[in-house]
């Protein structure tokens, strides 16, 4: 085992901090719990105000950081550029025109535009059954709320 982690013998409860040396030193037994892996917690509530967002840790390190929302949506747009930007790549990389037939259409387009439609109409068919799944479920609660009330 390196120094600085505490794991608590057969002999020693987790909980006593007499055991506790500043070599070994971490959060109290308490909050073990609470913070375990590397995974920031989520405030459900508005955006981070500066005392809270750097906030110092219990073992006296680094400020922990805070996942707001305006984080959480900051990283999916990043996310979503990336893929838009890897989409034009794609469709760029694969103009080569291709015959399509559909119910008696006949049309020529690029490969990488085709294929680009077959996955966005593939989606919005997924998100209507979605949907539509969606409205059934409300709907089946909605009646069993209203029979609990009579």
């Amino acid at each position: 085992m390196s120094e600085g982690q505490y794991t608590p013998g057969p002999d020693r409860a987790p909980g006593t901090e007499a055991s506790r040396t500043p070599s070994n030193l971490g959060p109290p037994a308490e909050d073990r719990a609470t913070t375990r892996g590397t995974a920031p917690s989520y405030s459900a509530g508005g955006p981070a105000t500066p005392d809270t967002a750097t906030a110092p840790s219990p073992g006296g390190g680094a400020p922990e950081r805070k996942v707001t929302r305006a984080g959480v949506i900051w990283a999916a747009v990043v996310a979503a550029l990336v893929l838009l930007i890897l989409l034009i790549i794609f469709i760029l990389q694969n103009q080569e025109l291709v015959l399509v037939k559909f119910l008696g259409f006949e049309g020529s387009v690029p490969l990488g535009m085709a294929l680009f439609i077959a996955a966005v109409t593939g989606g919005v068919l997924v998100a209507a059954a979605g949907g539509a799944r969606i409205l059934q479920l409300r709907r089946n609660t909605h009646r069993s709320r209203a029979k609990q009330r009579r």
